[in-house]
């Protein structure tokens, strides 16, 4: 769900290694004093590599769709859930050893198409035109998120930042709980939040927008990457960071989009 990719503390490690020219400038003569690597993070590297892992992405999510539909659910949907739980296991490797994203990102958004799909069929099964529209509309979230940051129409201030990330901690805790209950039997959680009732629908667009504000977050801190000369390895970790939170995203307007058909 959340994006756990992007922190400051990434590119504070990496000026302590000496990789970055700090946060704050200092000018050509500081540039110099950082190791000169041999390629360093730019905005058209990540924007190339986040393709290329879309790319990858849609590929296994083509498989698991036609094997849905093609009387494979049977073998699609254990695919599915292994390969969901392969994506959380790469994920975690990625987010606390950066440098393995070149390798580590490809595999997630093979894992990850390898489960979107199936999980896609199914929404598609039980609501005809669902896939579509939650593909159209986290496009279009993510065309005027990208708008708004680029204008400057909303600021990314540390305020901002600390509002996201607790909204999005107690989102991943309230998800985490439901998933235990679940496990006991309780489906108190779990039921709430597929129901179609107006409350749970105000909830779900809240968390859409939390979703969307991630955005934000995630193109400020590609953007001081590029700023602060990260090594060329941080475009896939971009790349990986803004995968996560795009399909978090998705998955969340699947969910909206079903309750409200519900209804």
């Amino acid at each position: 769900m959340a994006n756990p990719a992007f922190n400051e503390n990434t590119y504070d490690k990496f000026e302590q290694d000496g990789y970055l020219t700090p946060e704050g400038g200092g000018g050509y003569a500081q540039a110099q004093a950082v190791p000169q690597l041999a390629e360093v993070m730019t905005v058209a590297g990540t924007i190339n590599k986040t393709l290329i892992l879309f790319a990858m992405m849609f590929a296994a999510a083509a498989f698991t769709w036609a094997l849905v539909f093609g009387g494979g659910a049977a073998l699609a949907m254990p695919l599915a859930l292994g390969s969901a739980i392969g994506a959380f296991i790469v994920g975690l490797v990625t987010c606390f050893r950066p440098k393995s994203a070149p390798i580590t990102a490809p595999i997630y958004a093979v894992l990850e198409g390898l489960f979107l799909g199936a999980i896609s069929a199914v929404f598609q099964t039980m609501y005809n035109g669902i896939v579509i529209q939650a593909v159209a509309l986290t496009m279009g979230v993510f065309g005027i998120m990208l708008t708004v940051y680029r204008t400057g129409l909303i600021k990314v201030t540390e305020q901002l930042k600390m509002g996201v990330v607790a909204a999005t901690g107690a989102i991943g805790i309230t998800y985490l709980l439901s998933f235990i209950l679940n496990l006991l039997g309780n489906h108190a959680i779990s039921g709430f939040l597929w129901s179609n009732n107006p409350l749970n629908i105000g909830l779900s667009l809240v968390i859409v927008g939390v979703a969307a504000f991630n955005l934000l977050l995630d193109f400020d801190l590609v953007e001081k990457g590029v700023e602060r000369r990260a090594p060329k390895f941080m475009e896939w970790y971009a790349s990986y960071g803004l995968m996560v939170t795009l399909v978090w995203l998705y998955l969340e307007l699947l969910r909206l989009l079903a309750n409200l058909s519900r209804r």
